[in-house]
């Protein structure tokens, strides 16, 4: 597997399944999130490096582009509606930024009290966001790379089987120096993962100077 957009490596990282990841992506870089065994949701928050307060923001990103999924030239925005990164690759037809994350919370309530002790995005968040002195005040909704969110004709939200597949990819190009995490989602209690939590790879390239 390699990165969706030409140019040269500069970190390619394994992601162990129900773990989360972090780094800086300097502006003009690209981030490659492989999908490694298919159907994996990638959950991701973004950052801008110098001020965490400018961060994703799902309103501003949907507002400006007019549609509630992400594709290829979406312009993922902070909540002033600065740039933070543009998908300039994907491999799957749409990506989720309604769908939000799970925690052990929501987990309690949905699926029952039994599944407290399963760790959540929410806690990767919080546990990989400390190491960048961000708190619980600093989570907001956030992306979901490869995870399959349809709105249905009444409204609701579905949280069903996938569109990814082994290998499948996403770009995404930083338009300023961004931190990005990335909980690589524990869920096993509906399909977003197919039930089965795999790893996740982040390339991240340099494109070659003009």
């Amino acid at each position: 597997m390699t990165a969706l957009v030409d140019g040269e490596p500069i970190l390619d990282a394994h992601v162990a399944e129900r773990a989360a990841w972090s780094g800086i992506v300097h502006a003009g870089d690209v981030l490659t999130i492989v999908d490694v065994g298919g159907n994996q949701s990638a959950d991701t928050l973004i950052y801008d490096a110098v001020d965490t307060v400018e961060r994703y923001d799902a309103q501003q990103t949907i507002a400006f582009q007019r549609n509630a999924y992400v594709r290829t030239g979406t312009v993922l925005r902070s909540g002033s509606g600065r740039p933070l990164m543009t998908v300039v690759g994907n491999e799957v037809d749409r990506q989720d930024t309604i769908g939000g994350a799970c925690s052990k919370e929501s987990n309690t309530l949905r699926y029952g009290h039994h599944t407290h002790s399963q760790h959540a995005c929410r806690e990767n968040f919080l546990r990989e966001g400390a190491r960048h002195g961000l708190g619980a005040r600093d989570l907001v909704s956030n992306l979901n790379f490869f995870m399959n969110v349809p709105v249905e004709p009444d409204g609701a939200l579905g949280i069903v089987d996938g569109m990814s597949a082994p290998g499948k990819r996403v770009a995404l190009r930083a338009d300023r120096d961004v931190l990005v995490v990335v909980s690589n989602c524990p869920q096993i209690n509906n399909p977003c993962n197919d039930f089965n939590p795999t790893p996740l790879r982040m390339i991240v390239t340099r494109p070659a100077a003009a």
